[in-house]
């Protein structure tokens, strides 16, 4: 009988009885011998090949849980060198830390905070830096932090500040507090570097992902959807007016819909070959083939 192609996944193995609190993150180390997990406490690095025990390697639980002030958001290997991890925190900074240091790291290697400015200081300024997600670079020379406005990258030889920052939504600056309100000032969005590392892609909101040229700067807004995704058709540039008189192609920032955020994006290690995902949607682009 003809049939529809179910794709099914079944477990290989089960890693059981490690973490306590949500995973955050795994990441396989460059020796594809071990990989590790994170949760808003604790990292656990793990053996392939087994699945009942772990190292515990960063380990942040205060003694007492009402002297908690930071959680861990993401957590990443070094593309190549196996020693070197990072984590983010929710206070907006960066650990690097190396296993060849001490068993447990609690004492990093690296540590990498931009300094706040007074100025713009608010009531949102420590939410909107908690950083959502971290990626080092394919050359393993930068990394980059996704926090709720911005995109950063750092050369992991200097530590007091980035070396490039991407606005990806400023224009939601002055619409926080309703963001706060409906609890989307929360989401965590990710971001991703394409095969050369020229450049970089993070979502947004109004099914909105945004890419950025580091050579010329250049940046592009692109929406995934119903509409435009049919076979062969091309994407074409969207813009948020951001107030005083709206052009006739733009969108204003009120008749955004925050429902629909991309929240997971992927570049090809390769190919000019993104995959977007719009809440139950996944979106593959590729490059405009002649």
């Amino acid at each position: 009988m003809p049939m529809d192609l179910m794709v099914e996944a079944s477990p290989r193995r089960i890693f059981a009885n490690a973490h306590t609190y949500h995973i955050n993150s795994i990441s396989v180390n460059s020796d594809h011998e071990t990989y590790l997990s994170a949760d808003d406490l604790r990292i656990n690095l793990w053996h392939l090949e087994i699945t009942d025990r772990s190292f515990n390697i960063v380990d942040i639980k205060p003694a007492n849980m009402e002297e908690l002030t930071e959680v861990i958001t993401a957590a990443e290997c070094h593309p190549h060198q196996c020693n070197v991890f990072v984590y983010s925190s929710s206070k907006g900074t960066i650990r690097l830390c190396d296993m060849r240091a001490a068993a447990l790291c609690d004492r990093h290697s690296k540590f990498f905070e931009e300094p706040e400015d007074p100025s713009s200081r608010s009531f949102f300024s420590e939410i909107i830096s908690s950083i959502s997600d971290v990626k080092f670079s394919h050359s393993g020379r930068y990394m980059m932090t996704r926090d709720y406005l911005s995109v950063k990258v750092w050369d992991l030889n200097m530590e007091n500040r980035p070396v490039e920052t991407y606005q990806v939504h400023e224009y939601l600056r002055s619409k926080l507090c309703s963001l706060y309100e409906n609890d989307c000032i929360f989401d965590k969005f990710e971001c991703c570097w394409n095969g050369s590392d020229s450049a970089i892609m993070t979502g947004s909101y109004n099914n909105f992902f945004r890419m950025f040229d580091r050579n010329t700067r250049r940046d592009i807004t692109l929406e995934a959807s119903r509409e435009s995704s049919k076979p062969r058709a091309t994407l074409k540039p969207r813009k948020v007016s951001t107030g005083g008189k709206r052009k006739k192609d733009e969108i204003s920032v009120d008749s955004l819909d925050f429902n629909k955020k991309i929240l997971h994006t992927a570049w090809h290690p390769k190919d000019n070959v993104i995959a977007v995902a719009a809440t139950n949607n996944l979106y593959i682009f590729q490059d405009k083939i002649n």
